[in-house]
């Protein structure tokens, strides 16, 4: 069983396995339809497309949920049914930003307890590197009845991360650009800075210099200085690239660190929440 990341060359020999499913994950903030248009055009054979906004978000409601609020759990079960996954399906997910993307479904499979779901190490880049084919191939689907078990303290909310933020023993990570976390520049919410008391560790120093995610060793060593899981809550600017930090912090073997989903697209929703800049 995959259940952090798998390689182009593990997944390759896979593709016609009726037990194995790929997704992709494709999606750009600047364009939300460009995954979509780049899946029709050629994809993984047999892969199925999911939609940040569509399959991987619930509705967003203007002042109350942040940019990407997770579906409720009867929706992502509903969602993972349909597509066929069952308890013993090895699911495969992957993108065109080594990861930072695909890692959020891959997080709410295991979130609703599906072990059997990996990253595809360096995304769509390190198959095409390899050579492998890619075609407008899409794998018939045959519904189940997914069994979900949410891990509901998987969860920190703002309330719980507002007083994690000042708890002793407890870290709170912000995941995004050093630029945008000091509150420099903000490309995208309304309001720039960070949660009061959050560090920062932004996500993408989880690769390597050929985008590749780096070894177990070298992620323990870059969470060394973090306390155990449940006392671990990363978030981002919508709990999308957040969740590769915590994709990151299991393949170092560290355990299932929090989640904060609404993130800091949530955080500033409420005006009377602190912020931090600098």
């Amino acid at each position: 069983m995959f259940n952090t990341i798998i390689s182009a060359a593990e997944l390759a020999p896979e593709l016609a396995n009726p037990n194995w499913l790929v997704i992709d994950c494709r999606h750009d903030l600047a364009d939300t339809e460009s995954g979509r248009r780049a899946y029709l055009e050629a994809h993984i054979p047999g892969a199925r497309f999911a939609h940040m906004d569509e399959d991987l978000s619930g509705p967003i409601i203007p002042g109350t949920t942040g940019r990407h609020p997770l579906p409720c759990v009867t929706v992502m079960k509903q969602l993972f049914g349909h597509w066929g996954i069952s308890p013993t399906t090895q699911v495969v997910v992957y993108d065109d930003k080594r990861g930072a993307i695909a890692a959020r479904l891959w997080w709410m499979l295991r979130f609703l307890g599906h072990d059997a779901v990996a990253v595809l190490d360096g995304g769509l880049a390190s198959w095409e590197k390899a050579g492998l084919p890619q075609n407008t191939e899409v794998k018939k689907l045959n519904p189940v009845n997914f069994v979900a078990k949410a891990q509901e303290n998987w969860i920190n909310d703002a309330m719980a991360v507002d007083q994690l933020r000042v708890t002793p023993g407890a870290v709170v990570i912000d995941s995004r650009t050093p630029e945008r976390y000091r509150g420099e520049v903000e490309p995208i919410d309304p309001v720039a800075g960070h949660v009061p008391g959050a560090i920062n560790m932004p996500f993408a120093d989880n690769w390597t210099s050929e985008g590749l995610l780096k070894s177990p060793e070298e992620l323990r060593t870059r969470f060394a200085a973090l306390p155990e899981a449940e006392q671990t809550t990363f978030y981002c600017g919508s709990g999308v690239t957040a969740c590769h930090n915590i994709l990151a912090y299991a393949h170092a073997g560290l355990g299932n660190a929090r989640l904060y989903p609404g993130s800091w697209s949530d955080w500033i929703t409420d005006e009377g929440r602190e912020i931090s800049v600098a």
